[in-house]
């Protein structure tokens, strides 16, 4: 009968692991919290979100407990209109992938062609690669990516970033995430465009429209971050106003709600002016009033900020 001393202690290997202490230690909860506070609605992207990081916190354990695994793949495409919150996920997304240690510095650098691609022979090379040197240790954030390919200029150099993009993004795979990102359907040529750049990001999330009433939300967001508010009568104003904005070219989701809102303040601003010499009390410094929203062009069809005798398309 062998002895106490033949049997063989735990491996480390045996150790069990608790997945809450690296949880904690990167300060993933924080970042999500901060996402659901920053951003109404877009359960789905969240929802991704948070599955990307379990992924992450999931491998860190297999590796203290010597499941060796190749590293996941995190680059990713971002899809969706303007205004839906992609840049701002990318930048919840690095704090995320820095506080499990999968990027050195957890920075974001926003890229768009003019950054990459050169006009001459020659130029391009050396464009992506400072881009790409800026942005290691971190995320490289690369908008409207599809403007990269264009097929109907033959002596378009844009390919030729693709190509290094590529190259970086398979050997520095352990210290820079690439996110591409632009409208659904060009996303989706631009992927069709070269096979190889589509089987190197493995994470495609779209980012829908936001509703009326989750634009709503986003506007009392901005005013309050910024301490102002609607009036009672402006409010109904502002929902007419969202309802209007969103049947008209160009809507760009959250990012025109908060240029109709610089608006809104600029009209409260000179409604005030016109009254100096007359005390005005906090409350009036802080509300926007019915007129300053109807004032707008949208309610007589019209695009703000654009020349009026502009036809829409």
């Amino acid at each position: 009968m062998p002895s106490s001393n033949d049997e063989q202690a735990p491996s480390a290997h045996d150790t069990p692991v608790d997945l809450r202490i690296p949880y904690e230690a990167s300060g993933i909860q924080e970042v999500l919290d901060q996402l659901d506070r920053e951003l109404i609605g877009l359960q789905p992207v969240k929802a991704r979100i948070r599955e990307i990081a379990a992924l992450l916190v999931v491998n860190r354990a297999r590796l203290q407990v010597g499941l060796d695994t190749a590293p996941p793949s995190l680059h990713m495409s971002f899809t969706g209109r303007p205004g839906t919150g992609k840049t701002t996920v990318a930048e919840r997304m690095s704090k995320i992938l820095h506080g499990l240690g999968y990027v050195r510095k957890g920075h974001v650098v926003t890229a768009t062609r003019d950054d990459l691609v050169g006009q001459y022979i020659g130029h391009t090379a050396p464009k992506t690669r400072e881009m790409l040197k800026r942005a290691m240790g971190g995320v490289l954030f690369i908008d409207e990516a599809y403007y990269l390919y264009r097929p109907e200029n033959e002596r378009d150099y844009g390919s030729e970033a693709i190509e290094i993009l590529l190259q970086v993004m398979e050997s520095s795979r352990e210290d820079l995430v690439v996110i591409f990102a632009g409208y659904k359907e060009r996303m989706d040529i631009f992927y069709q465009s070269n096979p190889g750049l589509s089987s190197r990001v493995a994470n495609h999330i779209d980012f829908p429209d936001y509703g009326a009433d989750e634009l709503m939300a986003i506007a009392r967001l901005i005013l309050a971050a910024d301490n102002y508010r609607l009036s009672e009568e402006a409010q109904p104003v502002f929902a007419d106003y969202i309802q209007r904005r969103m049947k008209l070219p160009f809507f760009a989701n959250a990012r025109s709600i908060r240029n109709a809102i610089d608006r809104a303040r600029m009209r409260q601003a000179n409604r005030l002016f016109t009254r100096m010499g007359s005390p005005l009390t906090k409350l009036d410094l802080m509300t926007i009033e019915a007129e300053d929203i109807a004032a707008s062009r949208v309610f007589r069809g019209e695009v703000e900020g654009l020349d009026p005798s502009r036809p829409l398309i």
